[in-house]
């Protein structure tokens, strides 16, 4: 039985797998701080402002998540499915997810991340030109 309300699942919803992006961006931190780049600090600025946007985002959800008395917390795994608690109103609902699902929707999140990230450009920095003065390629 259902006892979630559309919006309250979608609300912890975003959060967990806003919370599983932002541990996929610090372990890729780190990965990329020990790799052999040629060029570290533009891979390193990115992933630091996407980290940003969704510690961001997640305190603004962890917030509402409060208010609402809402909770999530992980209650299984296996090697297809990982499955979720979610509690409110004094309920259970137990949730199951596909793993390759869950890797789908954290990869969503971090593609926008990514774009939310890149619309502030570093300070200093200017858009190369091309010859014509358009920024496009030619």
């Amino acid at each position: 039985m259902r006892y979630l309300k559309q919006k309250e699942l979608d609300l912890a919803s975003r959060y967990l797998f806003l919370s599983m992006a932002i541990t996929v961006i610090r372990q890729d931190r780190k990965h990329m701080e020990q790799g052999k780049f040629k060029i570290k600090e533009p891979y390193m600025e990115l992933l630091g402002k996407m980290e940003l946007e969704a510690r961001q985002e997640r305190r603004k959800l962890r917030k509402q998540m409060d208010q609402m008395k809402l909770q999530v917390v992980e209650s299984g795994r296996n090697d297809s499915f990982t499955s979720f608690l979610f509690l409110a109103h004094g309920y259970e609902e137990k949730r199951n997810y596909f793993n390759p699902a869950i890797r789908k929707k954290v990869e969503n999140i971090l593609f926008e991340l990514m774009k939310k990230s890149q619309q502030s450009v570093p300070h200093g920095y200017q858009q190369p030109q091309t010859l014509d003065g358009s920024g496009l390629p030619e």
